[in-house]
């Protein structure tokens, strides 16, 4: 089974560009299952439900998402609602929403988990992912045996330990939040398939999908700048893995980047 996972989705540009890319790969590539970091999704910082249904219309089967997810207040109740939106399991206990999820992927309908950690290096207050990981991961692993894990993250350090930590326990652990794609894929040794970061969907001439201006007068000045989503071509990253259905073991993993035009 074939799944894909995309970078942060950012802005406009980005929902419009992902929308391709994944009919294409689910044709030529027999995808199965799309997941996507939406938290970036509406006006660049945070998400809102019309926003998520844009992308659950675009093909993104699970949202998950970090630091941004409390953005929209209209988002909390959708969070609670919508089993396929995600926010980090290790958030204080008791707030809105659900930290992993279980979907059906393919003609069989297999069973596939996605958790949605977040790291703690450079990052806002959370709970420990690595403990909190560990204390779902006997239920999740009751409830598929195929289980993708995007680690919202600052900090490569922190994603590649996570990778490590749970190597042989998950299917792939991939990073998301810097926006830049790493070229670190790999199987590792335990079966696990890895990439420190998925990179983002969204404007190709930017900071990150910022327009290039405000963040380099920001930079200049020091001073309070509004960050606007910027125009013209889009990049779609994040990577497709290859898992064995009857092990949860990968087989491979490479990344995509995919350019389209304005």
């Amino acid at each position: 089974m074939r799944l894909l996972f995309l970078g942060d989705v950012v802005g406009r540009p980005g929902r419009r560009a992902v929308g391709p890319v994944i009919r294409r790969l689910r044709r030529d590539e027999g995808v199965a299952l799309v997941i996507a970091n939406g938290e970036n999704a509406s006006h660049g910082k945070g998400l809102t439900p019309a926003t998520a249904e844009e992308l659950r219309d675009a093909g993104v089967d699970v949202l998950t998402s970090g630091n941004h997810v409390w953005q929209e207040r209209s988002l909390i109740p959708y969070l609670d609602e919508n089993p396929r939106l995600l926010r980090p399991l290790n958030f204080a206990p008791g707030v809105p929403g659900r930290g992993w999820t279980v979907v059906s992927a393919g003609p069989g309908g297999t069973p596939v988990a996605v958790v949605n950690l977040i790291g703690r290096v450079f990052m806002p207050p959370a709970e420990c992912p690595f403990r909190a990981v560990d204390a779902v991961l006997p239920e999740v692993a009751r409830a598929a045996r195929l289980i993708v894990v995007d680690m919202h993250g600052e900090a490569t350090s922190e994603k590649v330990a996570m990778g490590r930590y749970l190597d042989g326990r998950v299917s792939a652990v991939v990073g998301s939040h810097t926006h830049v794609q790493t070229a670190d894929e790999v199987v590792l040794p335990g079966g696990t398939a890895y990439l420190t970061d998925a990179g983002m969907c969204g404007p190709l001439d930017s900071v990150l999908g910022v327009r290039t201006d405000r963040v380099i007068a920001r930079f200049l000045s020091q001073m309070p700048t509004r960050f606007d989503v910027a125009d013209g071509p889009a990049v779609v990253q994040g990577a497709v893995i290859e898992v064995d259905e009857s092990t949860g073991r990968a087989r491979g993993v490479r990344r995509v980047q995919e350019r389209l035009a304005a």
